[in-house]
């Protein structure tokens, strides 16, 4: 699996959402540098994609850097994960997030589809 990240030379949100439209399943991480939660979380986070989730893609974009993008998709708190499923959005997760939890909600379903 490739983490994709959204950096100033990458994506715009058209782009973005073409990956979406175009991967069964993708996790959104919304983060920003200034935000110690993020920065604990994410290994977890990707960890958790990398060894339960091998068919689904990770997305990182910085909330602060690409607030219009965060803005786009409804995210102004950091962390925040969104997931989709077939290009729908099926889990929306901020602040305090349980990996535990997490694994619940996305195995449901990815389960169905893989």
């Amino acid at each position: 699996m490739k983490n994709l990240y959204v950096s100033s030379k990458g994506m715009k949100i058209n782009e973005i959402q073409n990956v979406i439209n175009e991967k069964q399943a993708i996790l959104l991480y919304f983060y920003n540098d200034s935000c110690a939660p993020c920065k604990v979380l994410r290994p977890k986070v990707q960890q958790l994609i990398e060894t339960e989730f091998p068919e689904m893609q990770f997305l990182l974009i910085n909330a602060e850097e690409f607030a219009a993008t965060a803005a786009e998709y409804g995210v102004f708190a950091s962390p925040t994960i969104l997931v989709f499923f077939e290009s729908k959005e099926y889990i929306r997760e901020s602040k305090n997030i349980s990996i535990s939890e997490l694994y619940e909600k996305i195995n449901r379903i990815y389960t169905m589809i893989f």
